[in-house]
């Protein structure tokens, strides 16, 4: 169980998960706390017919909060799903998840596009200036310098491409971290109820939401280890560690996850060169010979190798 499953979770010291770690309050605002039998599996609506005061959709989300932190405490992940199901959708935050999701896929999806337009054009004019040096060549003029210095537009155009596609940027929403902490919360029941993709789509919304909820990026994280997207984990546990670069356990996870995703990449990078190998001695071996014949040494000045045949091997 990695150390971090449980880390992040929206309560007071609610006690210890399957993984024995303690559970701390991130925020969330302060509750009412329900009577015992609103605390119970069978909990309904709060019920508020009995208040002089009245209660705002946020009070009733936090109150539904509350006992879906109830129902997880006593291992109860289905119910609390529910619960917090019911915080979300109370929530008054202007924009649901799913629309948020949706905003999302559109800005990603016309970005592509505008890669993909500007991708398609410049091979069509790389393509212009190569026709344009054959015919200046047939007719006996000299060929056009075509590594000229880049202009200004074309050099951040370029490093646009290094760093890859724009990210799509929520504008602050009303009650938009507390909408943030239900999914978070909700998340916690999906990944202890082994949905780990849509634990990923409510951790994604709640950073969205609030790209500084620390707690986020480790329940994500969680996520994408269960589904072996260590690569992912990593990425977020870094950032985790960047917002809380004192908090030993993120570090800790950070190493453990790093470890991890080094073998990954070893062992990639072996059978990657086996079957490299493999191809070798088949083609090699039409001329009776193998790798084997061939020994290649490094040279320490200049990092290049140099290679030698070995006809007796």
């Amino acid at each position: 169980m990695p150390e971090f499953v449980s880390g992040g979770f929206d309560l007071d010291a609610v006690g210890k998960d399957d993984s024995g770690e303690v559970i701390f309050e991130v925020g969330g605002g302060a509750t009412v706390v329900p009577n015992e039998s609103e605390a119970s599996p069978s909990a309904s609506a709060p019920d508020t017919t009995t208040t002089t005061t009245t209660t705002t959709p946020i009070d009733q989300a936090e109150q539904w909060k509350k006992l879906g932190n109830d129902e997880f405490k006593t291992g109860n992940y289905l119910e609390a799903y529910d619960m917090y199901t019911k915080a979300v959708e109370a929530c008054p935050c202007p924009m649901k998840p799913k629309d948020i999701l949706m905003q999302r896929e559109e800005f990603d999806k016309k970005e592509r596009e505008k890669a993909r337009a500007k991708m398609d054009e410049e091979i069509e004019h790389r393509r212009r200036e190569k026709q344009k040096n054959r015919d200046d060549s047939s007719n006996g003029n000299e060929t056009r310098e075509t590594n000229k210095k880049p202009s200004n537009d074309e050099a951040e155009g370029a490093q646009q491409g290094r760093q890859g596609l724009p990210t799509f940027q929520l504008k602050p929403q009303e009650c938009g971290e507390k909408l943030a902490i239900f999914l978070n919360n909700r998340a916690a029941s999906l990944i202890q109820l082994q949905r780990f993709e849509h634990a990923i789509s409510d951790a994604d919304v709640a950073i969205l939401l609030n790209p500084n909820y620390t707690k986020a990026y480790l329940r994500r994280a969680t996520a994408s280890e269960k589904t072996e997207r260590n690569e992912e984990a990593l990425r977020d546990l870094k950032r985790a560690l960047v917002l809380e670069p004192s908090n030993a356990s993120i570090r800790k996870s950070v190493a453990r996850v790093q470890k991890l995703e080094d073998e990954r990449v070893e062992k990639l990078k072996e059978e990657t060169m086996g079957k490299l190998k493999d191809l070798g001695n088949s083609l090699l071996g039409n001329f009776g010979l193998s790798l084997d014949n061939f020994n290649t040494v490094q040279d320490p000045n200049t990092g290049s190798y140099s290679i030698s045949f070995n006809q007796n091997k």
